[in-house]
């Protein structure tokens, strides 16, 4: 039994950042409709990659869902997903703001009638403020937040982070929300509304960064994989390829530089402290990068595990995926699917809770896959009643 278990969550999310915290709540245990439209998720058709038609993309954060179409453009599809409302603890939504309004399916309209709903909204800007109606995709909000600003070499342009940053920590943090109101809820006997925003998430998630300027008023710049507070926190090149070291104190300082057999580095009195180091940075890392250019990658790894420095190689993400410790932590499920046969998935980050740990409930739904199921068993619609609704294009079953 899953953490959840009991829990049922109206998913009227797409795209990544809904998506990713209704499939978190689905690993721990909750029932989740994933409300789609005729056409789907607009995910379902992002690649290539595709595995046998299937997006790689919607893969990533759909699976353990109960895939409903129901067409909000008719009457009759938004009362079905009023009723659901009815029946559900937790609906989450990532529309434009005002735009549920329109159908309404509302929390004002819902929580009338489900004074328990927890409703999330996931939007760029939040519902207030002058942005509030502009759409929000994570590389806008990316350049708007800062955080492309520090990502990059120095002498580059900025760069957007590889992965959707911002839409994933909005996620998790819808996630973190839903889970304190269900708790609350507990005692009061109340849902309540969050309004999550891509804005807010990328400002609080710059952390120290953001800090930094509010402590000095001046943005820090790109420095590629350096650390601006710590020498040396930064990846160098080896004869062989590119490597990591995280040097946290002066005594992880120290033992490095006696590893590598360059204890004048240590001697030497400005690279005494880390203070020291970050204010004599373009001095200490050239000479860093030139000892570290003249021997292999498992050479300098090996001397700075032996001395107790934490290091790691720069892999590719299918060298991430296939490490032997990723194969001992269980960081891909196979999870049986009805057109693909058994479909690796990235697996919950949450999976090693000691009683009841994240697991797969299903694979990611093939397009309306449950529609009659969920309608039937949740809402009592007799067959011919769903067999109109399909004709008439208001559901469809897949």
């Amino acid at each position: 039994m899953g953490a959840l278990d009991g829990v049922t969550v109206l998913d009227l999310s797409r795209v990544l950042a809904g998506p990713f915290c209704t499939q978190t709540l689905s690993d721990l245990g909750a029932t989740v409709w994933k409300i789609e439209s005729p056409w789907g998720d607009d995910t379902r058709r992002w690649g290539p990659p595709f595995t046998d038609g299937e997006s790689a993309y919607f893969l990533s954060t759909n699976r353990g869902k109960k895939s409903v179409i129901a067409n909000l453009r008719d009457e009759r599809g938004r009362r079905i997903v009023q009723r659901l409302a009815e029946k559900a603890d937790v609906l989450v939504e990532n529309f434009k703001v005002g735009d549920l309004a329109r159908y309404g399916l509302e929390y004002e309209t819902l929580s009338a009638t489900n004074p328990r709903l927890i409703y999330a909204s996931i939007t760029g800007y939040g519902q207030q403020g002058p942005r509030a109606p502009e759409p929000g995709y994570d590389a806008a909000l990316q350049g708007l937040t800062g955080i492309m600003s520090v990502t990059g070499e120095a002498d580059g342009p900025p760069m957007r982070v590889g992965v959707a940053w911002i839409d994933l920590l909005t996620g998790m943090t819808a996630t973190v929300g839903i889970l304190a109101a269900l708790n609350e809820r507990q005692s009061s006997g109340q849902g309540q509304y969050i309004d999550v925003s891509l804005f807010d998430v990328g400002l609080a998630s710059m952390v120290n960064i953001a800090q930094a300027y509010l402590a000095t008023g001046v943005s820090p710049m790109r420095m590629g994989t350096a650390h601006p507070q710590i020498v040396p926190y930064q990846s160098f090149e080896a004869s062989d390829g590119p490597f990591f070291l995280a040097v946290g104190n002066d005594d992880q300082y120290r033992r490095l530089v006696e590893a590598i057999g360059h204890d004048e580095l240590w001697r030497d009195e400005r690279y005494r402290t880390n203070e020291g180091r970050v204010g004599h940075r373009d001095e200490l890392v050239p000479r860093l990068s030139d000892i570290f250019s003249r021997g292999t990658r498992k050479k300098w790894l090996g001397l700075a595990e032996s001395a107790g420095v934490p290091s790691s190689p720069i892999y590719t993400v299918g060298e991430g995926l296939t490490d032997p410790h990723a194969d001992e932590r269980g960081a891909v499920w196979n999870v049986p699917h009805p057109k693909l046969g058994s479909v690796p998935l990235v697996a919950s980050a949450l999976r090693h809770m000691g009683r009841t740990p994240a697991t797969p409930q299903s694979h990611p739904p093939m397009l309306g896959e449950h529609t009659f199921e969920v309608l039937r068993e949740a809402l009592g619609i007799e067959e011919s009643e769903l067999r109109t609704l399909e004709n008439e294009g208001v559901i469809s079953p897949d």
